[in-house]
């Protein structure tokens, strides 16, 4: 029996919920799991902060199987644009360990979520108190104290990318 591996597929833009739900029930016996990876941060909604999800890697779903090639051929199947990440012939790249390892490391393992965090800000450096990003704070590129974001840089699909994750900054000292 083959390994099964985490594959990356591109979607629509915005439409990632909706390839998700399709994958799963389209094509059961080739995708034994099928995910959108998101993270929890506050949002002003009418005047009061909610705790909203967005989505971590817009554009692309994650699926686990032991055939991607059977995957890419029955994605043809599927209503929406779906491509299987990968090389130019042919072959399919499953995620290498360590962005295996960086998902499971900030996400939760059941619901795929990186929770909100928090964290106070010490003359430049920020020292987070709580939450997935504690112990990483060297991979925080940037923080939005206004937006409660920090963005991350994160080694994905073969290139750097930014992601956005919640963070509540609760104090600042100079």
């Amino acid at each position: 029996m083959a390994k099964s591996s985490l594959y990356v597929i591109q979607v629509a833009g915005g439409r990632e919920e909706r390839a998700h739900q399709l994958v799963l029930r389209l094509l059961p016996d080739v995708a034994e799991d099928c995910y959108t990876p998101a993270y929890e941060a506050m949002r002003k909604i009418h005047g009061e902060w909610k705790l909203c999800r967005g989505v971590l890697f817009p554009g692309y779903i994650f699926v686990q199987t032991t055939d991607p090639a059977a995957l890419a051929q029955r994605l043809s199947r599927v209503p929406a644009f779906t491509r299987l990440l990968g090389g130019n012939d042919d072959s399919f790249i499953p995620l290498t360990d360590d962005e295996v390892a960086w998902l499971n490391a900030f996400t939760d393992v059941e619901t795929h979520v990186v929770a909100m965090s928090e964290g106070v800000i010490e003359g430049d450096r920020v020292l987070v108190t709580k939450g997935p990003l504690r112990g990483h704070e060297a991979q925080i590129a940037r923080v939005d104290r206004h937006r409660r974001i920090a963005e991350l840089e994160v080694h994905m699909f073969g290139r750097t990318k930014r992601v956005k994750v919640g963070l509540e900054i609760v104090r600042k000292r100079s």
